[in-house]
């Protein structure tokens, strides 16, 4: 059987547009071929099944966060202004119509206690974003930004999980300006 020619990085971002909008259980093969523009004989040569096109869009989306993370970060000029650019980004991701979910938190919620190795992958990925904010608090303690009162694990949950209410939040409409409020009041917590 012949290879299919694609553009892999960009079947995986349809890919992961699919399951973020419909989550991974209601999107169909017919979704996913509409989506990637490949057939489902396709998508099974390259990925062996939707399950399969689930870990690598996983791992598509994790290294492009990962470089959202840093580019963030090295165009702030300092440890917490990346903190506020990051949560501006996710705050502009909750207010536009197309992006107000996660990959990760999608198919977590979706699939925890149904499928051991995505939930182990996804949980692995979640774990690393948060102990990447644990060493900017840390940083962000070293350089004086930050009180040292607080332990940068402690502010790492707390930053991770207001980032998940943020994200849920944003589905019950809120009215305009709520979500940059209530990220200033995050901010604050952490600054103080």
């Amino acid at each position: 059987m012949r290879n299919a020619e694609f553009d892999r990085e960009q079947v995986l971002r349809s890919a992961m547009e699919a399951f973020i909008a419909k989550g991974y259980s209601k999107t169909s093969m017919q979704d996913l071929k509409k989506a990637t523009g490949l057939h489902p004989g396709s998508i099974y040569c390259a990925f062996d099944n939707k399950r399969g096109l689930l870990l690598a869009a996983l791992e598509q989306y994790r290294n492009e966060r990962r470089d959202e993370f840093n580019s963030l970060f090295d165009d702030a000029g300092s440890v917490l202004k990346g903190v506020e650019a990051y949560l501006e980004h996710v705050v502009e991701e909750c207010e536009s119509e197309n992006i107000k979910d996660c990959l990760l938190q999608k198919a977590l919620s979706e699939l925890s206690q149904q499928d051991e190795e995505i939930e182990k992958v996804i949980g692995n990925m979640l774990k690393d974003w948060q102990r990447a904010f644990e060493d900017k608090f840390h940083r962000a303690q070293q350089v004086g930004e930050i009180s040292g009162s607080k332990v940068p694990a402690e502010l790492a949950q707390f930053f991770v999980m207001n980032i998940y209410g943020l994200r849920t939040f944003s589905h019950t409409n809120p009215e305009p300006g709520t979500l940059r409020n209530l990220s200033k009041i995050i901010m604050d917590y952490i600054k103080n």
